[in-house]
């Protein structure tokens, strides 16, 4: 299939292998192929950035900082309003780009431009209303003025699965705190990042105000921009491994950092949940983007009474997916990021079984063209499994029967994770109660979806430090500044 020929406008590829965006000018280059996960096939091929790009990249940004900073907030709201337009305007064809450099069901794909394009719109308002603080000292001595301004350069890396939307959420607050950036992509998905660029430029973002490289060498690249100490912000969202190595080399010039880390979600089904909710809030929680987003339910842990015909329910809803490309806007289930992915949860699901799990739909890779595994259900999947501990990253959902309140709380802390956890019951009290002992930065209730602009976004533990989304958000680009002031 020729894409170029039957894709136009921002869903073509060929539009956005251009090169590398910095200082407002397009770079061409070629190193990095971008694959369609539904065939495998060549998508295109963008710029593979060097040492020296980063460095030119951070050269842009500073250029623009001092103008960027001093821009009033109502011009910059404007401007990420206008980007929030035009992503609407744009929204079929984005969806449709992300559906082929990704693989996700277009449904999912335009799901993801709406909430991508919600931060933009989010910031837009959030940029006019920067706080600050008035005191007075306890022993009235002086006045204490707080204000806050832009912590600065910002580097900004963002993962294959959300191309769209975790882009947005780091270079929505960014802009509107003040801040230039430098967008790293992930080289799977770079294709959304070079269209999110072109959108930018078309609603007025500055020359050198937004930045973007591709690179196959992501560790000497965002190296080599931490140690320029004109860069003061490191956000990540990312594997925990990865983000322990950016923290560490963060360290060596006291970068303030943002990270949003791994995810090990925990799903409880309590006796008295209304089923049907429950298997509603499931398969939202587990089949969003197939399984691949770190607030995915990774262990359902359902409670005794209602434990048979929840698995007998979500098997069914499981079975019935159609899987395919995820253009086709048939699909329910795409594939998988690469043919490595499919691997890896074919271990998960190969050691369970071996462990004495029992699938009950799924349960084998397919083996036909693109990187596709099935819609899975796993019972009697021992508590110390492999799966259990690691987060799958597909379309797999382990079932654990539990007895009690205190063993489901139990269960659910038992992993270094702590990003996202869910919760359904009938009993609202008996819900917030357990909530309350659960070791997480977000939980939904009688809910299978929580991420929401408005809202702050992260964990705890080896979750991640730090929160995106909200009114928090924008402080995580800002300093606080302190005025001792008599007068």
């Amino acid at each position: 299939m020729t894409f170029h020929a039957k894709f136009s406008g921002y869903a073509d590829p060929a539009l956005h292998a251009v090169g590398l965006y910095i200082g407002g000018k397009w770079q061409s280059g070629s190193g990095i192929t971008v694959l369609d996960p539904s065939t495998g096939n060549l998508l295109a091929e963008v710029a593979d950035a060097s040492i020296e790009d980063a460095q030119r990249a951070v050269d842009a940004a500073d250029a623009a900082a001092a103008g960027w900073r001093a821009t009033p907030a109502r011009q910059r709201s404007e401007i990420l309003r206008r980007w929030y337009q035009l992503m609407t305007q744009h929204a079929e064809e984005l969806a449709t780009l992300i559906a082929l450099e990704n693989g996700k069901a277009l449904a999912d794909a335009r799901g993801e431009v709406a909430y991508a394009a919600e931060f933009f719109r989010w910031y837009a308002e959030e940029a006019t209303r920067i706080p600050g603080e008035f005191r007075h000292t306890p022993s009235g001595s002086h006045n204490i003025l707080v204000d806050h301004e832009p912590i600065g350069i910002a580097v900004l890396i963002t993962p294959w699965n959300f191309p769209a939307a975790m882009a947005t959420r780091k270079i929505g607050p960014a802009l509107a705190a003040g801040c230039t950036v430098i967008l790293k992509p992930a080289s799977e998905t770079p294709l959304t990042a070079y269209a999110m660029a072109r959108l930018g430029e078309e609603a007025g973002v500055p020359p050198g105000v937004v930045n973007v490289l591709t690179t196959s060498n992501p560790g000497g690249i965002t190296n080599a921009m931490l140690a320029d100490p004109r860069v003061r912000k490191l956000s990540f969202t990312g594997s925990t491994g990865v983000g322990r190595v950016l923290l560490a080399e963060a360290a060596k010039s006291v970068v303030s950092c943002s990270m949003e880390l791994g995810g090990n979600a925990p799903f409880i089904v309590f006796d008295d949940a209304d089923l049907e909710v429950a298997l509603d809030g499931a398969m939202i929680a587990k089949m969003r983007n197939a399984g691949e987003a770190c607030t995915a339910a990774n262990r359902f842990y359902v409670q005794a009474g209602i434990h048979d015909a929840f698995v007998a329910g979500l098997t069914a809803r499981m079975k019935s997916l159609k899987l395919g490309p995820g253009y086709d806007p048939e699909t329910q289930c795409g594939p998988m990021i690469t043919q490595n992915a499919v691997r890896k949860i074919d271990r998960l699901v190969s050691e369970a079984l071996a462990a004495g799990a029992r699938a009950t739909t799924g349960g084998k890779p397919l083996t036909e063209n693109g990187y596709f595994y099935p819609p899975t259900v796993l019972e009697n999947v021992p508590v110390n499994a492999s799966i259990a501990r690691e987060e799958i990253f597909g379309p797999v959902a382990p079932v654990y029967k539990f007895e009690s309140d205190d063993e489901a709380i139990r269960l659910a802390n038992n992993t270094e994770y702590g990003l996202a956890a869910y919760i359904y019951s009938r009993d609202l009290k008996r819900a917030m109660k357990v909530g309350k002992r659960i070791e997480t930065g977000m939980l939904g209730i009688n809910r299978g979806l929580m991420s929401d602009p408005a809202a702050p976004f992260g964990g705890v533990k080896q979750s991640g430090l730090g929160r995106e989304g909200g009114v928090t958000g924008i402080l995580e680009f800002m300093e606080p500044k302190y005025f001792a002031v008599d007068y």
